[in-house]
């Protein structure tokens, strides 16, 4: 019932200020809603449950296992926690930065330990992480959930054109997501770019999504007729599941929006305007594109600590069960989230289901219980397409739909919109965060009048 109210009650409100420097925003987050301060450094620690990571995943599994007290520690060096799948509207205008930012330490379970620091070398053969301090933390279970890595610097000239061109801007940190809908702002025509890269990447629609509402602000402002709106994608298709990849593509061609696919962008000459992108399916040639306004997404990559420990596969990813979440070596050890090797896109949505598979998961692996596979690889990607209406695309492993409404999601809906920019956050920030938010499995049972397909999982 909790979760249905608050549901219920963020319908009523809409409105959220507007911002343009997330540096203020930081500083006027509010302080005084907990006492939960860092733990102080100390040679050794000991703890039951060891979480590696203070982002969605990390501080879920901190909060479901708040009863650990004590025995349940966080390492997170940032002291601000940020709610990522909203910097789409932030960048387009439409949300304000502040929305989307919390102090860590009021995110984070009062019972659990924060360690406000971060872990430099895994040692997984002997229960211990290493922290930049030079503690060493022992741990009876682990949970590896540290996100992803953005790669901002494997592209040439990038991180200059970001710090010094006005016109290029990047949804995916908080440094530079304001910066986007003031360079939108400056859009007199020209050409209007944005870019999918070659790696996996969190979010796998946010480099479209902020396509289709520039394009949208585009002809708000009347420039629409005189601008170019490219889409240059490393990938073959819009999309990876047909289903949504058929309706997006009705979307650009409706919108006159130009896709060039197996395009990677390798450089940036911000001084020229210019940027190249190699054809990867013509030898990796090169091909220079001028721009008046590019969007870039930066590759990414699992984070470097854990590509130089045991964790990871041959694919550079903590390698863990696919349907456990158990790690495939170090049975005490699970992984969460993005830097995990699961097939499944990168998601809030993915993490949120993820998180109650693991918990049930590593229960019954501290009972001595074997773990149980569980989870399907559901992820959900709501594919803004304007300022009132998205496409929510729901999916498991297979690419099969998996949708949690009792209609077709396919179609872009006003109702779905709102689901994202008002319904998510509220349930992200007061349920997610709070250890009581698994997916919407529960809802779409409900909604469907339990005729949904069950599917057995098969290891």
């Amino acid at each position: 019932m909790a979760c249905i109210s608050t549901i219920i009650s963020c319908l009523r409100s809409s409105q959220h200020l507007k911002t343009l420097q997330p540096s203020l925003c930081r500083s006027m987050v509010c302080y005084f809603s907990t006492d939960l301060k860092p733990k102080a450094h100390t040679a050794t620690s000991k703890y039951k449950v060891l979480v590696v990571g203070g982002g969605s995943g990390g501080c879920a599994m901190a909060a479901k296992l708040s009863a650990l007290g004590k025995d349940c520690a966080v390492v997170e060096p940032s002291d601000m926690h940020y709610y990522q799948p909203i910097w789409t509207l932030v960048g387009a205008g439409v949300k304000g930065f502040q929305s989307s930012v919390k102090p860590t330490r009021q995110v984070l379970p009062q019972s659990c330990e924060w360690i406000q620091d971060k872990a430099v070398k895994f040692d997984p053969q002997n229960n211990l992480v290493e922290l930049g301090s030079g503690e060493k933390v022992s741990y009876d279970y682990l949970i590896v959930a540290m996100g992803i890595q953005l790669d901002y610097g494997k592209v040439k000239g990038l991180i200059d054109a970001l710090e010094e061109d006005p016109a290029v801007a990047s949804n995916y940190h908080f440094k530079w997501v304001n910066k986007t809908f003031q360079a939108l702002q400056q859009v007199n025509g020209g050409n209007a770019i944005f870019t999918f890269p070659n790696t996996p990447i969190k979010c796998a629609g946010a480099p479209q999504k902020i396509m289709y509402l520039a394009e949208e602000y585009f002809r708000m402002t009347g420039v629409r007729d005189k601008t170019n709106v490219i889409y240059n994608s490393s990938l073959g298709v819009i999309f990876g599941v047909k289903k949504y990849a058929d309706a997006l593509q009705k979307v650009v061609e409706k919108r006159n929006i130009k896709v060039n696919y197996k395009h990677n962008l390798v450089e940036v000459d911000h001084k020229n305007r210019t940027a190249i992108f190699e054809k990867l399916d013509d030898n990796n040639k090169q091909v220079p594109f001028q721009y008046d306004f590019l969007h870039a997404t930066p590759p990414m990559s699992c984070p470097d600590v854990l590509k130089q420990s045991p964790l990871i596969n041959d694919g550079g990813w903590v390698d863990v069960n696919k349907y456990t979440l158990q790690h495939n070596k170090f049975p005490n050890v699970f992984g969460l989230g993005d830097c995990t090797s699961l097939p499944t896109s990168k998601t809030g949505a993915a993490v949120a289901a993820q998180c109650g598979v693991l918990h049930k998961n590593l229960l019954q692996v501290m009972k001595g219980d074997c773990a149980t596979p569980l989870y399907d690889g559901y992820t959900s990607c709501p594919l803004i397409t304007s300022k009132s209406t998205c496409i929510l695309a729901e999916f498991d492993y297979d690419g099969t739909p998996l949708e949690t409404l009792p209609f077709n999601q396919a179609k872009e809906m006003n109702l779905t919109y709102n689901m994202k920019a008002y319904i998510m956050p509220e349930i992200y920030w007061k349920i997610m965060m709070k250890g009581r938010w698994n997916g919407p499995a529960t809802f779409r049972k409900m909604l469907r009048l339990g005729l949904i397909r069950s599917k057995k999982i098969e290891v």
